[in-house]
């Protein structure tokens, strides 16, 4: 473990009130996990991480000057986007491939992965939110993004991006909106996935506490290469922008769940 960080802050400016996280951002594994019983070409895969994902989420940090944390280990080794008692947080079969050293597992070491991983990335996430609200003095506007495979089990999939949400519409609505003015866009509203789901990054440290959120997905083909990151980051950036410059997005209001 000597020398793998769970998770990196990318350093901004609070004053928007905005924060940009990647659950997915890597397929990093520490040294003395090894390859978890996988051959190489299993860590380029959806499996491993969110292609493109660190490239966008720098890029708009960037961009837009504001602060951000990445997951730096691969989801195969833990997932940062599920809860702790979540029965697919640590995967045995992840589309199609087993995943040797994650079965069996014992409880120790299911909660030494939970200790040393999954938990310090979720305190970084409490550290950077709660000190981008203090120093903005507004509840910050939180923003997630992933990407998914351009087809599942066969069935290409049409959206270039999906937002997803449970109950809270806010950002979301608006995002989709933005994102819809594009006419060369087919987006989706809560596709490919559904965006309750109990426990995970967006539940924990959104829906529960009243911020404003919305996690958006990229179709990975159109993110897999320099050209196509920097193409996202430029359509992106103005929309996060617009977003940011809601009052509304600012306000901590409780909508409940249906996340199950």
């Amino acid at each position: 473990m000597s020398g793998f960080a769970p998770f990196q802050i990318i350093p901004g400016d609070p004053a928007p009130g905005l924060v940009i996280l990647a659950d997915h951002a890597m397929n990093r594994l520490p040294s003395e996990y090894g390859d978890l019983g996988l051959p190489a070409e299993a860590f380029a895969r959806h499996i491993a991480y969110d292609i493109g994902v660190e490239d966008v989420t720098r890029g708009l940090c960037a961009r837009l000057g504001v602060p951000g944390v990445l997951g730096c280990f691969s989801r195969l080794l833990i997932d940062p986007n599920r809860g702790e008692d979540d029965p697919t947080l640590i995967m045995k079969l992840s589309d199609g491939m087993v995943i040797p050293a994650n079965h069996p597992l014992d409880d120790a070491e299911r909660e030494r992965r939970l200790r040393l991983f999954h938990r310090p990335y979720h305190d970084a996430v409490d550290t950077v939110i709660g000190e981008t609200w203090r120093r903005s003095g507004k509840p910050p506007l939180v923003i997630s993004v992933h990407s998914f495979t351009p087809a599942w089990k066969g069935v290409p999939r049409p959206w270039h991006a999906g937002v997803l949400w449970d109950t809270d519409p806010r950002g979301p609505r608006l995002m989709i909106d933005l994102l819809r003015a594009d006419p060369s866009l087919t987006v989706g509203d809560n596709e490919p996935y559904d965006g309750a789901l109990r426990g995970d990054t967006m539940h924990r440290h959104c829906s529960t506490t009243g911020l404003a959120h919305a996690l958006v997905e990229i179709r990975q083909d159109l993110i897999g290469d320099a050209e196509g990151v920097a193409a996202w980051v430029d359509r992106l950036a103005p929309i996060l922008a617009t977003m940011t410059a809601q009052s509304d997005l600012h306000e901590v209001q409780h909508h409940g769940s249906r996340a199950v």
